[in-house]
């Protein structure tokens, strides 16, 4: 690979970043990173999560030789990019809920911000709000049942539709018009999501905003391979590897080291 596009998250949720961000980059060649030996990243303290999202991208990055990192989880960039950068020379984009885009589209200025229980609590996404969305009303909802289960459909299970309905119940009694997916893990479900809360509500998520970053980031090279790579940190199931090579994939293997 030559000088790939790092992409890190805690599980597969980061894909939809990866996505929007080949859309731009085409060409390039990327190495994905995820932590599934401590997923879900929600329920995890802010010094576990610091210390192990900052050993593990540093030594990707140096094995691999990235040009970039993209931090696409939600969690764990509101806690880890000052200290990446830290140890870093290369540069690290992050991925920062939408909540001021959706302030500004919100006719009832009544929104809603859907992300794991560790990112709904951090004082960050309180300055977000304060912030962007002084003139709305926010509501905020955690999850990790969500990132378990975009995990297992993305590996072609069924999603239980009665439990996500059960999920998203506050959400829907609450009269909002947009909602905020918090988490790289929820635009997976964005279409289950869209039937039980109706077109009434909007659905906003940062991937295509990160990708635009990141595309400024990057330098275009004349010659590039188009590799994909992916490393993950505990043993995934014959189902999530065939997906991981559906998406396309060409190097599948656990970090051992």
């Amino acid at each position: 690979m030559s000088e790939p596009i790092l992409v890190f998250d805690s599980g597969i949720g980061g894909l939809s970043v990866l996505t929007e961000i080949r859309k731009l980059l085409s060409g390039h060649d990327y190495h994905y990173v995820f932590d599934n030996a401590r997923l879900p990243y929600g329920n995890l303290s802010e010094a576990e999560l610091i210390k192990g999202c900052v050993d593990l991208i540093v030594k990707q990055v140096k094995q691999s030789n990235a040009a970039i990192v993209v931090v696409a989880c939600n969690t764990a960039s509101t806690l880890v990019l000052p200290h990446l950068r830290a140890h870093l020379t290369i540069p690290v984009v992050g991925v920062v809920p939408a909540i001021k885009p959706a302030a500004q589209i919100s006719q009832k200025k009544h929104i809603g911000l859907l992300a794991t229980p560790g990112t709904v609590k951090r004082d960050y996404t309180f300055e977000l709000i304060n912030e962007f969305a002084e003139d709305c009303k926010v509501e905020l909802f955690g999850s990790s049942e969500l990132v378990i289960m975009a995990e297992n459909y993305f590996a072609s299970e069924t999603i239980d539709r009665v439990l996500l309905a059960t999920i998203l119940q506050s959400i829907k009694k609450a009269d909002i018009d947009v909602l905020v997916l918090g988490c790289t893990h929820f635009p997976m479900l964005a279409e289950q999501i869209k039937q039980i809360l109706g077109n009434g509500v909007a659905l906003l998520d940062s991937g295509a905003a990160v990708a635009s970053r990141v595309k400024t980031l990057v330098k275009q090279k004349d010659k590039l391979s188009g590799t994909m790579t992916v490393s993950y940190t505990k043993d995934i199931s014959k189902g999530l590897y065939r997906a991981l090579v559906g998406y396309g994939f060409t190097d599948v293997k656990q970090i051992t080291d």
